[in-house]
């Protein structure tokens, strides 16, 4: 087994696949955070009707693993539409962002949420004593400090969801993890393979981690500035 000859062979294959990857997680992340923002400000409604609509949508998708919600979207969703007597069809990529969209977004709108209730209510309260309406005051006033506390955890939830695009792998999503068992299935090199998809994986993981300290680095020292 020479692993120099399986990375020499199998690179081209990951970085293919790193692209999908980064892709997917990208428009995906992009999506969840106005659905986890909606949902959290529906939440956090007084309309009965909103509040029930998210905390429904949040308790579907944290109580169901990532595979079901794959299958339900890539398999279910056209099936259900096809039912209809209408011929659609979802592509792998497709289905991938939407299902990486709808369970990235639930967990977002939780660290919303946790950013909004880590604001002092007194500067709600002040801003509706300045004229100021609820949604005005959420908009101009509460949400910009909110989201400045939830940046950490939004870059958490961009690693997870990055490598939850290995679990998508399974409707043919030509991701890292799918190009290296294509690359397997060829060559039967699964040691050397699986080992240089672990540290593709870290190497990735690794500087988002050090951008996400970097930036809760700067917020802390803005924050203290600010003081």
């Amino acid at each position: 087994m020479d692993i120099a000859r399986v990375l020499q062979e199998v690179f081209p294959l990951l970085f293919r696949g790193m692209i999908v990857t980064l892709q997917t997680t990208l428009f995906a992340l992009v999506i969840a955070v106005f659905l986890g923002l909606f949902t959290c400000l529906f939440g956090l409604s007084k309309a009965g009707a909103l509040r029930r609509l998210a905390r429904g949508y949040i308790w579907i998708i944290r109580g169901t693993p990532l595979l079901v919600q794959t299958f339900f979207v890539y398999f279910g969703i056209p099936q259900l539409i096809q039912a209809a007597g209408v011929n659609f069809r979802l592509s792998p990529f497709a289905a991938g962002v939407i299902t990486l969209s709808l369970n990235a977004g639930a967990y977002i709108a939780e660290i919303f949420r946790g950013g909004i209730l880590a604001v002092d209510t007194g500067q709600m309260e002040a801003a509706r004593s300045l004229g100021l309406s609820h949604y005005r005051a959420m908009f101009k006033i509460i949400l910009p400090q909110a989201i400045r506390v939830s940046i950490p955890s939004l870059v958490n939830q961009f690693i997870i969801s990055l490598k939850d695009t290995s679990i998508i792998s399974i409707i043919s999503l030509g991701e890292i993890v799918y190009e290296a068992k294509i690359y397997i299935g060829r060559t039967m090199q699964s040691f050397a393979t699986w080992t240089i998809v672990g540290l593709v994986y870290l190497v990735i993981i690794t500087v988002l981690s050090y951008v996400s300290a970097y930036v809760e680095k700067r917020l802390s020292y803005g924050s203290k500035g600010m003081r």
